[in-house]
């Protein structure tokens, strides 16, 4: 009976795991009860027959040797009923580890989106870069030369004399040259600059039009329970001695029926039953025994008659023919026989 209850509980157990993991799937109470229930009576049949299965031979080495498949099977379901429960154990911590993952999803999927469009705003950006490069090295160069010719007229620089002479029409009509060119630059550059600034926005719109539209789904299946519970034992050592004795703690409920069944002395019950089994085994040898002796006498009987048959229809068959033999010869002896000479009979 404490065996039993055992048993009982670790169904009870299944239940409550397997319920609580197939609600996080179907998010429906309903069926999580009806599949819990069915799971939790599969684990309880399935330890029962465990249990059951085993017997006492009283030799440890081959009970033990009985025991070693049934205890691997019931390590295997207390792992997988452990699992569940023990995220529900655990769930707080889960869900705080699920916001984060969720976001490091989300920020994923934000930088796959925007390296889609970074190669496009890149080139545009370097290309604005060279376009207003070359409108400030024109706008240096033109400042430079009026400076130089500012500086020759008021005799700060050049040639140290103030005056408006050749020297200073000469680089006055540089400046003017370079003004021109930065005219010509500014003229040029500054619709190129402007086309691919409203490119470079027109893209950005799009990103950020693209990024709001991405579907935040809820961060919250089985897989993603369990890869935060391995990521909260992989940062947290306290947190995976917990996670571990939980489930020795369920390893170890699992495998109790079987570890007593095990250390356990041979009860009156495991005497009942070989007498039961031993009274089966007669009678079924019994049986078996009859009906083979049986089948044999009927197969040696049906041979033995089937020969004699067989020989007295070969003597019968043979007496007939020499009967027959018999009388023909009387008949050609009682029987005057006609012969006469001729040369060609003595040929």
């Amino acid at each position: 009976m404490g065996i039993g209850a055992t048993v009982f509980f670790t169904g009870v157990l299944a239940f409550f795991s397997s319920s609580f993991a197939l609600y996080t799937i179907f998010d429906s109470y309903f069926f999580a009860t009806i599949f819990g229930l069915v799971w939790g009576l599969m684990i309880f049949n399935l330890d029962r027959y465990i249990v059951l299965s085993m017997k006492s031979f009283g030799k440890w080495w081959r009970d033990w040797l009985v025991a070693l498949p049934r205890i691997a099977l019931a390590v295997l379901l207390a792992l997988v009923i452990s699992k569940p429960l023990e995220m529900k154990i655990f769930e707080k911590e889960i869900k705080a580890e699920l916001v984060m993952m969720e976001q490091e999803v989300f920020k994923q999927q934000e930088d796959q989106l925007k390296t889609r469009f970074q190669t496009g705003l890149d080139d545009a950006r370097a290309q604005i870069a060279i376009l207003k490069s070359e409108i400030t090295q024109k706008a240096a160069l033109r400042d430079t030369l009026v400076r130089q010719a500012v500086q020759e007229a008021d005799g700060t620089g050049g040639s140290g004399k103030k005056n408006l002479g050749p020297i200073y029409r000469a680089k006055l009509a540089a400046a003017e040259k370079a003004e021109v060119e930065l005219q010509q630059t500014l003229a040029t550059n500054q619709p190129l600059i402007l086309e691919k600034e409203k490119a470079n926005q027109a893209l950005e719109i799009t990103i950020q039009t693209e990024t709001a539209g991405l579907q935040r789904s809820k961060y919250d299946g089985i897989a993603a329970r369990m890869e935060a519970l391995s990521r909260l034992g992989g940062r947290s050592l306290a947190f995976l001695y917990a996670s571990l004795f939980i489930t020795l703690l369920f390893v170890a409920i699992e495998t109790a029926p079987i570890l007593v069944k095990l250390i356990s002395y041979r009860s009156p019950y495991d005497y009942l039953l070989h007498e039961h089994e031993h009274v089966f085994e007669m009678a079924t040898r019994e049986s078996t025994t009859l009906r083979a002796n049986a089948i044999n006498f009927k197969l040696k009987f049906d041979t033995e008659t089937g020969q004699h048959l067989i020989i007295s229809s070969i003597a019968m068959e043979k007496a007939l023919i020499d009967h027959k033999l018999k009388e023909k010869l009387e008949e050609l002896k009682n029987k005057p026989f006609d012969w006469k000479w001729s040369p060609k009979t003595s040929a």
